[in-house]
């Protein structure tokens, strides 16, 4: 196993061939099949042992759980981006890096395809993998704080009203912008909901965020890259209309007329787990260019 990507200090443990591995998979079981026996058996001819949390031991119907996830070795997902989402966020701080199956649609973040399970885990649990490490965002409003993986969005909190959003970057206020929302974005999220709505895509290894406006009543809102350092303030200056913060797909909070998010590339680093050929630039030729 290596590092890559550019933190300045490592977060990965050392090279190692694996010997323990937490599961994590698809909120629905039906949805990856039979992909947890085949997974089983891979373990069992590799002589890892799998660790099961609670949630997931009840969901696949297991005896019980039975370790500590954060003293696995590297976390297995089988399920699509959002089951990678989940355990990326699940192990932030542990030093656990996280390797995917894609049983989902996309699958940008896994680097193995379902039907090349058994293949590419087996080079996996021998150590044939690298990690990648991913800035995360901070999020606050006034009644929290989060940490993202992929994105915050803050959006008009009632379907079908344009909100107004006073944007400002390192203390310098830049506009009034009336929208739908914006986005803020890390490189792992620039190829989600900002990729949609025509934000730039961060090459994983860039030390920035992207900031894009969710319909823009103007022509000239542009998407604006900021690096590490630079806080990302918005305050929403819609008279009647709250701003919904929704952090990784999930909302947290709302903030009332007058009220402010800050966003900022925060200390915290995901860490993914890909096969050396499993490339960003492959990815994205992949998923978009294809």
């Amino acid at each position: 196993m290596t590092s890559t990507a550019g933190s300045t200090t490592p977060s990965a443990r050392p090279p190692q061939a694996v010997a323990r591995a937490a599961v994590i998979t698809h909120g629905k079981a039906g949805q990856i099949g039979p992909a947890l026996a085949r997974l089983q058996s891979v373990a069992r001819e590799a002589n890892v042992e799998l660790i099961f949390s609670a949630e997931e031991a009840e969901k696949h119907g297991l005896v019980a759980a039975n370790g500590d996830e954060t003293a696995a070795d590297l976390a297995v997902v089988l399920g699509g981006d959002g089951t990678m989402l989940r355990a990326l966020a699940r192990f932030l701080g542990t030093a656990v890096p996280v390797v995917g199956v894609n049983f989902g649609r996309v699958g940008f973040l896994s680097s193995i395809p379902r039907t090349e399970l058994e293949a590419g885990l087996a080079r996996v649990f021998a150590g044939e993998y690298e990690v990648v490490e991913l800035p995360t965002l901070e999020v606050e409003a006034a009644d929290g704080r989060w940490v993202a993986v992929n994105d915050a969005v803050a959006a008009g909190a009632v379907l079908g009203r344009m909100v107004e959003l006073e944007w400002a970057v390192g203390g310098e206020v830049l506009a009034s912008q009336p929208c739908d929302g914006l986005i803020c974005s890390t490189p792992s999220g620039s190829t989600a909901y900002n990729l949609s709505n025509g934000g730039p895509v961060l090459m994983w290894g860039i030390d920035a965020m992207a900031v894009t406006f969710v319909a823009p009543h103007s022509l000239h809102a542009r998407p604006l890259v900021v690096p590490r350092g630079r806080d990302l303030l918005v305050w929403n200056r819609t008279p009647d209309v709250d701003v919904a913060v929704v952090v990784d797909g999930h909302r947290v909070s709302e903030t009332e007329p007058g009220g402010r998010v800050l966003i900022r590339l925060g200390p915290d680093r995901s860490l993914l787990a890909t096969l050396p050929e499993a490339t960003f630039v492959r990815r994205y030729r992949h998923a978009f260019a294809s």
